[in-house]
């Protein structure tokens, strides 16, 4: 059964681990991969990445991602959004520490802040408009 509307968004707006597609390069499938995301009721999703990755590079050359995100307690639920990339930034601790938050626990959010900001090099914040939804319940199959 396809999810409401407001089923849809309540259960994005949980924090679950993303798969994020993004067009690659010719003759490929598209990339997909793991990712943290942010997402409130009604506004745009945000993914945060290396400025200088693959996935970073991909994403604002093809201007377009998808994020799927399920799971299968207690019941089979899925929810995957398309959509332009609307806008990108630099990003700031703040963000960071704002997905560190959502999927972290409270005693590990400032370690690991401190430990991504200053290794893991620049990071640009995309922002997705959700433009396509598809979802399901499956129930207990």
């Amino acid at each position: 059964m396809p999810l409401s509307v407001e089923e849809r968004e309540l259960f994005l707006s949980e924090p679950h681990i993303g798969a994020l597609a993004v067009t690659a390069e010719e003759g490929r499938a598209p990339l997909t991969l793991p990712i943290w995301y942010q997402y409130a009721l009604g506004g745009d999703l945000w993914v945060m990445t290396g400025s200088d990755s693959k996935k970073g590079r991909l994403i604002a050359a093809a201007g377009r991602i998808s994020l799927m995100v399920d799971r299968v307690e207690p019941t089979i639920r899925y929810v995957s959004v398309e959509g332009p990339v609307v806008r990108t930034e630099a990003a700031t601790i703040e963000q960071l520490r704002e997905i560190s938050t959502r999927y972290l626990s409270p005693e590990n959010v400032e370690p690991y802040v401190q430990f991504a900001f200053k290794e893991h090099g620049d990071q640009t914040v995309y922002y997705l408009r959700p433009e396509r939804w598809y979802s399901a319940d499956l129930g207990s199959v």
